[in-house]
């Protein structure tokens, strides 16, 4: 007789199924606990390889975990567990990229990494107040997209792609596009913005390369749709103001061209504070099989994907499509199945880009599989 399987994706349950986020990467000790600068920092975890989170033991294994599977996300966007850009890749590794964190600012950990450190593969660091794994990336609450986000960049695609994303006035496609933003080049702060700029950064510390940095970090969390309520709109208006993909699009063309480029495949979806690739752990018992495995194809796609399936016997099944935070966004089967294989197509041409899940429920089986939805 045929064994019967119960298959959960343990590994691709989204957060509102969850209690915590799901992340698979373990927290090592400090590698280099003798270096001059490292020596400060206890938990470790290496990330895809090519970037490294170092953190005080004062601060929480949730949020250690939580930056790394930012990080990870960020630099494999798909998540299909390869960075997304392999030239992206070889360059933080040589620069042996890193994000500290810090259990809050200027205390002695952290004066001595910096009165030590003479590498350059730290561009931001995090302190323990600005990180909540429960809003991944949301403004004034977790910092941990942006200051990973201005590493990643700046340590690796204003090195490995100058011409697109160079620091300097006059020096780049972002340069250029960041001039009109701003309504203008200048090179330190101005007194009053033009009326045309919309991107009017004031803090008068932030030189010109600063200024590109944050630039390229607003529109790529524009794009992302990070910033996209009422409350962070209003809350960052005085400094940036296409804070939605449809703004980014319309107001800073030039930008939005450059960023959407697929040879830079700069990431555009949203981390969610949950990393773990493939479809690798699946738990099997022997009980009564309704369904059985889930596959999707094209998965990233754009607009059209299909959800194939197998019914074993007739039985009710539904098929349901819920957007990251666990809203119902569509139906697809609700209802007696005929036994065999079922193809269901998604048309997600009305929806924004972004990570989805299929839920499919028959009898006692249920399956979760990621939807990743790119425009």
């Amino acid at each position: 007789m045929k064994k019967s399987h119960y298959y959960i994706f343990v590994l691709l349950l989204p957060f509102f199924l969850l209690g915590q986020n799901n992340v698979c990467f373990d927290i090592e000790e400090n590698p280099t606990p003798n270096h001059s600068a490292l020596g400060v920092f206890s938990k470790y975890v290496n990330v895809l390889d090519c970037f490294s989170i170092y953190a005080e033991s004062s601060i929480s294994d949730e949020n250690v975990l939580h930056a790394a599977a930012v990080a990870a996300e960020l630099l494999d966007n798909n998540e299909d567990g390869i960075v997304d850009d392999p030239l992206i890749e070889s360059q933080l590794i040589s620069e042996n990229a890193l994000m500290p964190i810090f259990y809050q600012d200027g205390n002695s950990a952290m004066n001595t990494f910096f009165n030590n450190y003479n590498g350059d593969g730290v561009s931001a660091v995090l302190w323990n107040n600005e990180i909540d794994p429960s809003q991944p990336g949301h403004w004034g609450d977790d910092a941990s997209v942006e200051e990973i986000i201005h590493t990643i960049n700046h340590v690796g695609h204003t090195h490995v792609y100058p011409a697109a994303f160079d620091l300097q006035p006059n020096s780049s496609l972002m340069s250029a596009a960041m001039d009109v933003a701003r309504g203008g080049q200048f090179l330190s702060v101005p007194n009053n913005y033009p009326s045309s700029a919309w991107y009017h950064y004031d803090d008068w510390t932030c030189d010109y390369e600063c200024m590109a940095i944050e630039y390229m970090y607003w529109a790529i969390v524009s794009y992302m749709g990070i910033l996209d309520d009422p409350q962070t709109a209003a809350g960052i208006a005085n400094e940036w103001e296409p804070y939605n993909v449809a703004l980014l699009q319309s107001m800073d063309t030039l930008m939005y061209a450059l960023i959407t480029d697929p040879q830079y495949s700069l990431p555009l979806l949203a981390p969610d504070g949950n990393y773990c690739p493939g479809n690798t752990s699946v738990v099997e018992e022997n009980l009564p099989e309704s369904i059985s495995l889930v596959s999707v194809y094209p998965n990233p796609f754009n607009s059209t994907t299909t959800i194939w399936f197998s019914v074993e016997t007739q039985h009710a099944a539904s098929l349901h499509i819920f957007d990251l935070t666990g809203r119902l966004v569509e139906t697809l089967v609700d209802g007696k199945m005929e036994p065999g294989n079922h193809e269901i197509q998604w048309n997600a041409s009305n929806y924004s880009s972004g990570i989805y899940f299929a839920e499919l429920v028959s009898g006692e089986n249920r399956l979760v599989q990621k939807l990743i939805q790119l425009k």
